[in-house]
């Protein structure tokens, strides 16, 4: 599979593309206000207790024991990462809120995995690298700072709410990143690359944010 994002994500995820780029012309959910991180529902936001599914129209079928996640650039410790390694890597439990660009906001969900920090730990970035690239089986990319990528709620999810996640919600196992909005939480991870350059993924160079920070409102750049 290549490394770039797709263009070519089929029926379902054009008519969404569509949709995502028309909401980008118009500058929809957007309030123009900006809140402290204090205010738990950021500005233009509002609470759901479903999870929506959003992607670009496949969902990978990647069992557990088939998963690979290949680590490359600017670390001491390059290489593949296999199931088994995985869960063999400290294991955390966060509880945290996520907030989506399309404007819902879930909150207190029940994570576990393993953080990004004790991943970092592990792979131990040169100090040249600051950011990070994830790419997904399906072909999406996003991009991350890597400050961003380490913040202390951040991690690497193979459980929600108890249970396994499940394939529409990104497992075997995806990022979350709680701080900034969900498009940067990239499901069904297979690929994390660490560079000094900052490289858009599949929707920031369809004109969304670089960073994605809820209460900045930085929907869209």
């Amino acid at each position: 599979m290549s490394d770039q994002p797709s263009d070519n994500p089929g029926r379902r995820g054009d008519k969404r593309l569509a949709r995502k780029l028309r909401d980008v012309a118009e500058s929809k959910h957007m309030t123009g206000e900006t809140a402290a991180p204090s205010r738990r529902l950021p500005p233009g936001q509002h609470t759901t207790v479903k999870w929506p599914v959003l992607d670009l129209g496949e969902h990978p079928n990647v069992p557990q024991r088939e998963w690979k996640m290949s680590i490359a650039g600017l670390v001491a410790r390059p290489g593949t990462l296999d199931w088994d390694g995985f869960r063999a890597l400290p294991q955390s439990e966060f509880v945290s809120d996520i907030h989506c660009v399309t404007a819902w906001s879930r909150f207190d969900n029940h994570w576990a995995g393993v953080s990004t920090r004790d991943f970092l730990d592990w792979v131990s970035p040169l100090p040249e690298a600051k950011f990070v690239i994830l790419r997904s089986f399906d072909g999406y990319a996003t991009n991350l700072p890597l400050e961003h990528f380490a913040a202390s709620d951040a991690l690497l999810a193979h459980s929600w709410e108890g249970e396994p996640l499940s394939r529409e919600h990104g497992g075997p196992v995806r990022l979350i990143v709680p701080r900034l909005y969900f498009w940067k939480s990239a499901k069904w991870l297979r690929h994390v690359l660490f560079t000094d350059q900052d490289v858009p993924g599949y929707w920031e160079v369809r004109g969304y944010h670089s960073i994605g920070d809820p209460w900045k409102e930085e929907r869209y750049g």
